[in-house]
């Protein structure tokens, strides 16, 4: 295969999304006479993957599992690079659509996102015949990306800038991008929020292709491996915040990183999309721990009088400040 056909993004892109006059290499059709096809070289790469890892992906070595030559492939697939897109696509085809995407996507206005999202993180918000709330809906989409990465460790490794997106991860993506666009986050912050959280779902998954890539290296599991260096804690006792979080237990039933650096993901998310209604927030609609307008701090509804607008004086200042540069006329706050 000619290096300039392997590197053309035009037939990458054809490969992917299966253009109706896309035809590989002029070869896909005799191919199939001959027992051999893409969706089949796809799966044994597939297989092949999630066995060894990217690092023990080849043409050759997908070539031979399939009883084919190197040069059959090529009439197929381009290269490694298309290969791996073509992987990556039909593995995200796993991925189900969470129930009622549609319907929640296009019955979240605007402004109605910004007074019902504000609770959405605890239950609040999501009244019964609505669709999820926006935090639900991108946890949902978070916790399939691990799912699948979990069955297929090698896709953390197949991420980046300039792999190309087929129909299932672009469709992936959208899911997660709505799920987001209507809580009043600028569009900038709408990609960022989605980006962030799809880093951490693959940075999560890195570790296990770390951890499989170490056994397959050693032959001895991570348990087998720590379990042999016991001198190493010995050692641990001269520091104190160990030997006490030791004693009490901290390590013995560790959280769930994943679910733990989830949680607190969205917990920032949902600070900033408060932080961002805030403003179109009046008192009388606040709620008994509406955050602070200018940090998102919890701030709880006094027994009587005006509700605090600001956690602290030092917020307040703040606010007034930024009122002030701004031309803002001056206002009384609640305290």
């Amino acid at each position: 295969m000619a290096r300039s056909e392997a590197e053309d993004p035009r037939r990458g892109m054809d490969l992917l999304w299966r253009d109706a006059d896309a035809d590989p290499g002029g070869g896909t059709r005799r191919g199939a006479r001959q027992g051999l096809d893409l969706d089949r070289i796809v799966r044994a790469a597939v297989e092949l993957a999630d066995a060894e890892g990217l690092a023990g992906l080849s043409m050759r070595k997908v070539a031979d599992r399939l009883g084919f030559t190197t040069m059959s492939l090529y009439r197929h697939v381009p290269g490694r690079d298309q290969l791996v897109d073509l992987m990556r696509d039909a593995v995200l085809a796993e991925l189900a659509e969470p129930p009622g995407t549609h319907d929640e996507g296009r019955g979240e206005e605007r402004g109605e996102e910004h007074r019902e999202g504000h609770g959405e993180g605890r239950g609040e918000g999501r009244g019964e015949g609505r669709g999820r709330g926006w935090r639900e809906r991108l946890e949902a989409s978070a916790r399939q990306g691990w799912e699948i990465r979990r069955r297929h460790p090698w896709l953390a490794e197949a991420r980046g800038v300039r792999h190309l997106p087929g129909p299932n991860a672009v469709a992936h993506y959208e899911r997660m991008l709505a799920a987001v666009a209507g809580t009043g986050l600028s569009p900038s912050e709408v990609l960022a929020v989605v980006n962030l959280v799809g880093r951490f779902v693959d940075a999560e998954a890195l570790q296990l292709v770390e951890a499989a890539e170490a056994e397959r290296r050693s032959g001895v599991s991570d348990e087998e491996w720590w379990g042999a260096r016991q001198a190493l804690f010995e050692r641990f006792e001269r520091y104190p915040t160990i030997t006490r979080l030791w004693e009490e237990g901290g390590y013995d039933h560790p959280e769930d990183s994943f679910a733990f650096g989830l949680a607190r993901l969205l917990d920032g998310i949902e600070l900033l999309v408060r932080r961002r209604s805030g403003a179109e927030v009046s008192d009388e609609t606040r709620d008994e721990t509406s955050g602070c307008r200018v940090c998102g701090t919890p701030v709880e509804r006094p027994a009587s009088g005006r509700p605090r607008a600001y956690c602290s004086p030092a917020c307040r200042q703040r606010a007034y400040r930024e009122r002030r540069a701004a031309g803002a006329p001056r206002t009384r706050e609640a305290p």
